[in-house]
């Protein structure tokens, strides 16, 4: 594989792994399913929808819903919160089909710009998904706050750093 497909490779990568907590977490098998329509049961995993897929986004948002135990009192809040997810998976997916389909064409220039791009729709997605968010925190009782706040700390894992020495 050649330096510049895997430089490619790894500036898409960063551009989804920058994402809010919600992004990035991989999918229970129970959300596999449900962004197949079907109810939760044991599935493969080659049946998974793709990261940033709509599928992914509408499984990842039902799961959101559920974790956060979003009551009819704050579904207004909540779709607030889920329409800014919808438009940045929408934006930074099409920026990011688009730099695929022009990946072998591509400049270093034009790769730096493309991965510019992507990182600045990823960018103000977050900065619509905040103010949405804060709006639905401020709506919720300490409780459930705790539990926001549970969901939001868990991180994917990353191997650790390997020390010299």
């Amino acid at each position: 594989m050649h330096e510049s497909t895997i430089l490619r490779r790894a500036a898409i990568l960063a551009a989804l792994l920058i994402g809010a907590a919600f992004f990035v977490q991989p999918l229970s098998a129970a959300e596999q399913q449900l962004a197949q329509g079907s109810p939760p049961a044991a599935s493969s995993p080659s049946a998974a929808p793709k990261p940033g897929s709509t599928d992914y986004v509408e499984a990842r948002i039902k799961s959101l819903h559920d974790q956060l135990k979003i009551t009819p009192a704050q579904e207004q809040q909540w779709s607030a919160v889920a329409q800014a997810m919808r438009d940045s998976a929408k934006a930074t997916g099409a920026l990011i089909a688009e730099r695929s389909k022009k990946a072998k064409s591509m400049s270093a220039v034009d790769d730096l710009q493309s991965y510019q791009a992507i990182a600045k729709a990823h960018l103000d997605g977050i900065n619509k998904l905040v103010p949405a968010f804060q709006a639905l925190y401020a709506a919720m009782p300490d409780a459930q706050k705790k539990i926001a706040d549970s969901v939001f700390a868990r991180r994917p894992t990353r191997p650790a750093a390997k020390q010299s020495g």
